[in-house]
């Protein structure tokens, strides 16, 4: 292989012994690797030459766990070397730092290394070197803004933490993954995560689950062929799982009609991914799913009860038209009261409104 067409790989990373581990697996892969252990480095070396990829630490100062020159590394791979495709690999970043990378900065993936296995990163250099390269530069990271409030790490609501609620991640990139799994465990559940189809399958028969988070495309491929999120999808409405898909396709077309024919909660675009939202998704989900959930518990007179009541009739109206005693109006009522855990007749209104 000559000069010209030798791919190369660069490694920023301060612990001698990481170095060494991701240079051996580079090279395997038939990369030429350069190495640097700071920012300065870094950015003399991506000058020199272009790189096909970059895996850098998120951390440049081993005494200092709130450096975070790794971000500073990723803006200079944006502008230095558009068509160089970024790893971040640490070992204590927040989900927030995680999805200011992949996001703002445009990182490939996010790794932890803490669960770092060869393959899965072999695996993830391949997925890299058979992409075709960046074909447009994206803007800089603005200044420190997006950066400084992962840093400083807002502070948000305590979750409301509900028993016995599980929901299964099906996502194949490991940093997303890892992403969506923090934020739903912070929001209280039992989370379930598998990178395929036939893990994803396995749960779904094993398992009752309460939310699914899905991504449409599940193979290494670039296109979006791969039927795999959307027969899952399938098989969660199916089984009446509500459903949110997270993915990278944002073509309007395609995603009215994965709304229009998989009745999905919500479709969140990777590129326009953001924690708050996402989080007010996931809550406004599990509220009608909980909603729609209690009103399934009512018999069928309790229900005709409830619809009746709801269309703002009196106890004396609501037993005319049903042919029953007031009586057993309040009877009914009491029942749906305590299955919908409300207390008043607008609080059982508005369950009715929310289911």
């Amino acid at each position: 292989m000559t000069a010209q067409t030798t791919l190369r790989a660069l490694v920023v990373e301060d612990d001698n012994s990481w170095q060494q581990i991701l240079s051996e697996i580079l090279s395997d892969c038939g990369l030429e690797v350069d190495v640097a252990s700071s920012v300065d480095e870094a950015s003399l070396i991506l000058k020199a030459q272009p790189h096909r990829l970059a895996v850098v630490d998120l951390s440049l100062s081993p005494n200092d766990h709130n450096n975070y020159d790794g971000l500073r590394v990723l803006d200079a791979v944006r502008r230095l070397d558009p068509n160089c495709r970024t790893i971040l690999l640490t070992g204590f970043a927040t989900v927030e730092l995680a999805v200011t990378a992949l996001t703002d900065y445009g990182a490939f993936t996010f790794l932890r290394k803490e669960s770092f296995h060869r393959s899965q990163f072999r695996d993830i250099v391949y997925r890299i070197l058979v992409s075709p390269p960046n074909l447009t530069t994206p803007q800089p990271a603005s200044g420190t803004t997006a950066s400084s409030s992962a840093v400083k790490g807002q502070s948000t609501p305590a979750p409301r933490k509900l028993p016995n609620e599980k929901a299964l991640v099906v996502e194949d990139d490991a940093g997303w993954r890892s992403i969506l799994e923090e934020l739903l465990s912070d929001a209280g559940f039992q989370v379930r995560t598998c990178a395929g189809f036939g893990d994803a399958l396995g749960y779904l028969r094993r398992e009752k689950f309460t939310l699914a988070v899905i991504d449409l495309s599940l193979s290494n491929s670039l296109d979006n062929s791969n039927q795999d999120g959307y027969q899952l999808l399938d098989t969660t409405r199916t089984e009446g799982i509500p459903s949110i898909v997270v993915s990278g396709t944002a073509e309007t077309e395609e995603i009215q009609r994965v709304y229009s024919e998989y009745s999905i909660s919500a479709y969140i675009e990777k590129q326009a991914f953001d924690r708050a939202a996402f989080r007010r998704v996931v809550e406004e989900t599990r509220l009608t799913h909980q909603s729609l959930s209690e009103l399934s518990a009512l018999t069928d007179r309790e229900r005709e009860v409830l619809d009746l009541l709801a269309q703002g009739l009196t106890n004396k109206e609501i037993a005319e038209k049903l042919f029953i005693t007031t009586n057993t109006v309040k009877r009914h009522l009491k029942a749906v009261f305590e299955k919908l855990d409300v207390h008043t007749r607008s609080g059982a209104t508005a369950k009715v409104a929310g289911g």
